[in-house]
């Protein structure tokens, strides 16, 4: 059965710097926001192929992720999932090999590819650390912004209902005991 309902899902590796901001930012907009009508915000790590019921089970998926393009580090980009392969997704991952896999394989088992999209950031540093580079925190507020506004196109509203900024969110992922 296929749900009509919105999932924003965020992929990324949160021990790899700015790998970690699709992840950063559902989990930002999970604390912070409420949605009417209500969605589903899924925090979907590293887990690549392994999400391939999240595109069947759903016909609307946003995808939040870093993105390889050559531009400048934390340009943002909204792009349709027919046209991702084009983009060199941060290929140095699995987790967007996986999501790519996970559209082709709706194909090759004639199945019909949701309604999706990646809004995307250029990382400015992928290392081992838990954080974000000072370049995609300074611009974390434009990308929310960019999140909201192709929801509110989507016909979904938004109220901010919590202040946790996004320091606290990035700590929680660093001692998960920290947050509440």
């Amino acid at each position: 059965m296929i749900n009509k309902k919105t999932i924003l899902l965020g992929i990324g590796n949160v021990l790899q710097k700015d790998d970690g901001i699709g992840v950063y930012a559902s989990e930002y907009l999970l604390k912070n926001y409420k949605f009417t009508p209500h969605i589903s915000i899924i925090n979907g790590g590293v887990e690549g192929i392994n999400l391939l019921d999240i595109f069947i089970e759903n016909e609307d998926i946003i995808i939040l992720d870093t993105i390889m393009i050559d531009d400048t580090p934390s340009s943002i980009y909204n792009i349709p999932a027919e046209k991702l392969g084009g983009y060199g997704l941060n290929s140095g991952s699995a987790h967007e090999i996986g999501v790519l896999q996970c559209l082709d394989m709706l194909d090759l088992q004639d199945k019909q590819r949701p309604k999706a999209n990646i809004i995307g950031i250029i990382p400015k540093e992928i290392s081992f650390e838990f954080n974000l580079s000072d370049k995609l925190k300074d611009n974390f507020e434009n990308y929310i912004n960019v999140i909201l506004s192709d929801l509110k196109k989507r016909e979904i509203k938004s109220q901010k209902i919590n202040n946790i900024p996004l320091e606290k969110i990035i700590n929680k992922f660093k001692d998960p005991s920290s947050f509440n």
